[in-house]
């Protein structure tokens, strides 16, 4: 977090004035979250990239963000400007979300009312493929799903490292999470 003195922007400003730099960088900007109730006001920057947001990577963009933002407004009112990753618990919407969580253990729930849990494999074409295991077995299986078939998905906190063959089935080399 960073804490700066300026006027707040508003959330256009802030995309418009920020998406380039964060580009560059290899990021996107997902949200910006603009609470000017809280003391000091705070501005939160939701970025992701193809191989998530590391704790380096966010204080280099609030930095940059830092600097670009101090040159929109020259009032005093400070605020706290923080740079974060969408998160875990955040739902996966878009074909780039289930991309970005490849090789991660999740929990969909499908048009017809069917709830799945897996590891993502490989997303394209307005598909997913999704490692599961059958019958309370050890027998893995990847299944294709339609992207348009999937009404919530949810990536899962997992505490132990994941099976090998579950990684090699989602398309992975087996050597852990793709990040």
């Amino acid at each position: 977090m960073t804490e700066r003195s300026a006027g707040l922007p508003s959330q256009k400003q802030v995309v418009e004035l920020l998406d380039g730099e964060f580009a560059r960088a290899g990021y996107e900007i997902e949200d910006v979250v603009i609470d000017a109730a809280a003391r000091p006001p705070r501005i939160t920057v939701v970025a992701d990239g193809d191989n998530g947001l590391d704790l380096d990577s966010a204080a280099a963009l609030a930095r940059s963000a830092s600097e670009l933002l101090d040159g929109v407004d020259d009032k005093a009112a400070p605020y706290v400007l923080e740079v974060t990753s969408p998160g875990v618990d955040r739902p996966l919407t878009t074909e780039k979300h289930f991309r970005r969580a490849r090789g991660r253990k999740v929990e969909l729930t499908l048009s017809d009312g069917t709830q799945l849990t897996g590891r993502l494999g490989e997303t394209s074409g307005g598909a997913v493929r999704l490692v599961v295991r059958e019958r309370r077995g050890a027998d893995l299986s990847v299944r294709e799903l339609p992207m348009e078939s999937i009404t919530k998905a949810v990536v899962q906190v997992e505490f132990s490292p994941p099976n090998k063959r579950e990684l090699e089935l989602a398309g992975l080399s087996g050597k852990g999470d793709p990040r």
